[in-house]
């Protein structure tokens, strides 16, 4: 009996704790959704969750891009001689300046010489033939056909003397714009050939900034754009002139390539480095921004919480640039809405929300 008894006892206070629970989950908004914010039940729904959230006013909007490009010669050339033979002088120091139009190298001209007297005494020739003929015809003395055949070999002559002076002239290398000379490749009495390099010329003053931004920026990027870069080894920032676009789209990357030029008179920028680029995009008005911890990535894109007469309603939008902390918006809101930027991972389609701004106000819906 005393076994049953305690067992009845058992049950009882397991009941009796059963009907507390029950009547504490009741108030406190448990199962049932009583007293939970947002939650479907009966009286659920009275009660909105607090949420900041914050006013959509239009501003203008100016961004940029960093971007990672080279820097490159204003003109660059291989010095190599259009004609074979042996190099006789060299008449610069590597690593000098030269002039347009100076002499570099010049090469053994000796055999050409000796053409060229030998075609000029045939052209004296020739020349002499010609004039004669002439007077023979002027007598008819002789036929048409004749004299025809004396000028030609007058002509001939002529343009064969024109040929070795010509070839003659490519013995002297010049150099085809001013510039830094680099390292010679060459020596005096070296027999060259014109596929051998000499060396290398460049102009280094201006220089040439190349890069390539992505593709969705290619509308915000303008000719005269003054762009700011730095190099590896120094903090010095420089300007630089946007001066030329590509005008089409890289199929491979997807990027538009633009060149810059920057003055360069202390030298200090040597073409083939790398330069890192702050680009201002084109200044956007009416923009619309909204803070990066409010978009939501979704499997079709991205959506936001805007507040609908009290309750939260997700809106799709298509986004642009991102900065630190806002991203720019193309599509989806409008001037006025107000977005929410705490809780939207528990948010769901129709909940009662009570927004605070960012002054701490709560608005009134």
């Amino acid at each position: 009996m005393k076994k049953r008894h305690i067992a009845l006892a058992g049950v009882i206070i397991v009941l009796a704790s059963l009907i507390v629970y029950r009547l504490t989950r009741k108030e406190e908004g448990g199962p049932g959704g009583a007293g939970r914010p947002g939650a479907g039940g009966p009286g659920g729904m009275d009660k909105p969750m607090t949420v900041n959230g914050v006013v959509i006013i239009p501003t203008s909007f100016s961004n940029s891009l960093t971007v990672t490009g080279s820097i490159d010669a204003n003109e660059e050339v291989r010095i190599i001689s259009e004609v074979s033979g042996i190099i006789k002088g060299i008449y610069f120091s590597e690593g000098t300046n030269v002039r347009r139009g100076q002499a570099l190298v010049k090469i053994d001209d000796s055999e050409l010489r000796a053409q060229l007297a030998q075609a000029t005494t045939r052209q004296n020739l020739a020349a002499e033939n010609e004039r004669r003929a002439r007077l023979l015809l002027q007598k008819e003395a002789i036929s048409r056909e004749e004299y025809d055949i004396a000028s030609a070999d007058f002509r001939t002559a002529k343009a064969q003397s024109q040929l070795i002076r010509a070839q003659m002239s490519k013995t002297v290398v010049n150099a085809p714009f001013s510039g830094r000379i680099g390292l010679r490749s060459v020596s005096t009495g070296e027999y060259v050939t014109p596929s051998m390099p000499i060396t290398n010329l460049v102009s280094i003053n201006p220089v040439k900034i190349t890069f390539s931004v992505p593709e969705k920026y290619s509308g915000q990027v303008r000719v005269g754009t003054t762009i700011k870069f730095t190099v590896a080894g120094t903090t010095e920032v420089y300007n630089a002139r946007v001066y030329a676009i590509e005008p089409r789209i890289e199929a491979a990357s997807r990027t538009l390539q633009l060149r810059a030029k920057a003055d360069n008179t202390s030298g200090l920028l040597i073409p083939g480095s790398f330069a890192s680029i702050s680009l201002p995009l084109a200044t956007i008005e009416d923009a619309i921004l909204v803070p990066s911890q409010a978009i939501v990535p979704v499997q079709d894109g991205k959506k936001v919480f805007v507040v609908d007469s009290g309750k939260a309603k997700e809106v799709m939008i298509e986004t642009s640039t991102r900065t630190e902390r806002e991203v720019l918006v193309t599509s989806g809101l409008r001037a006025g809405d107000t977005v929410l930027t705490t809780g939207i991972m528990t948010l769901k389609e129709g909940s009662k929300v009570k927004v605070k701004t960012g002054d701490g106000k709560k608005l009134k819906l």
